[in-house]
């Protein structure tokens, strides 16, 4: 008999919810045009119940605007990607510039789903107020720093301790942290004050990693790419789109399909990694 036997036929053939019965949060997810609400939708359809994060001020100074039909809408359109039928959405909002509202949102999250959080997609970010290396400034840095940095280290740490909590929790915790190819060909550098606070991210990715392993969780980081989520048009929309092979940009459910893998047990043995969805952009 060898050591560790191939897997059986009935373990071979995949389950069609293999999200069933586990619980996700998934931040900023306040948009029907946005990555998060994507994901949420795609983890829904996959078996799991999710509870929404969303900071709709943030979106209301943005260009795209708020979602007109709010949060609701959002939650409603997650609602009908729901695959188990003991599944549940849920949402609520949170200023994650404040230090103490990651370790709240858990708790709201975790009290909602049940008492416990299988999966965390900090997807959330700071979008603007930022510049060239010229014209960034303290207060710019310190704002990315906070909501994109600080904030998904404070819910990483409140995961860890909400899961060192649970006497027995099943294995299979995942965190999935959100990139943006800061790291690839030229940088960002219109975007520095993002570029960096993202970069932290995807450099930091190995140390929660290691940190985590022992309570069964992976921990890894997702650059999406360029991503179509309503910032952009005209021509400098179809500059970017020539620039893919497929003649188009990438769509906020691209990278969800690839970020509600490392959800599944599929994925066990991946962790520590930051990986690329990028749909073969040229940058050059």
């Amino acid at each position: 008999m060898p050591r560790f036997p191939h897997p059986t036929l009935a373990k071979l053939r995949r389950d069609p919810l293999p999200l069933r019965g586990r619980t996700a949060l998934v931040t900023g997810a306040s948009r029907r045009g946005g990555i998060g609400y994507a994901i949420a939708r795609r983890l829904a359809a996959h078996g799991a119940s999710v509870y929404l994060h969303h900071h709709v001020p943030h979106d209301a100074t943005r260009p795209w605007g708020a979602d007109p039909g709010g949060p609701d809408a959002v939650a409603d359109g997650v609602r009908e990607a729901l695959a188990d039928p003991g599944a549940r959405v849920f949402h609520g909002p949170g200023d994650l510039s404040d230090p103490q509202a990651p370790a709240e949102l858990m708790a709201q999250a975790a009290e909602a789903l049940g008492g416990r959080v299988d999966i965390l997609v900090a997807n959330h970010a700071l979008s603007g107020f930022d510049g060239t290396l010229d014209a960034i400034d303290p207060a710019m840095l310190d704002a990315h720093w906070a909501i994109d940095t600080r904030s998904v280290i404070l819910l990483v740490q409140a995961y860890a301790r909400l899961r060192a909590g649970l006497p027995g929790a099943a294995p299979g915790g995942r965190i999935m942290m959100m990139t943006s190819g800061q790291d690839i060909a030229d940088g960002m550098p219109h975007e520095v004050a993002y570029a960096l606070a993202k970069g932290a991210l995807a450099s930091a990715t190995r140390t929660p990693a290691t940190a985590l392993g022992d309570l069964g969780v992976t921990v890894n980081t997702v650059n999406p790419g360029p991503v179509d989520t309503d910032y952009l048009s005209g021509a400098a929309y179809d500059a970017i789109a020539a620039r893919f092979p497929a003649g188009r940009w990438g769509m906020p459910d691209d990278p969800a399909r690839l970020i509600a893998w490392p959800a599944t047990d599929e994925a066990q043995w991946v962790t520590g990694q930051v990986i690329d969805s990028e749909g073969g952009f040229r940058r050059a």
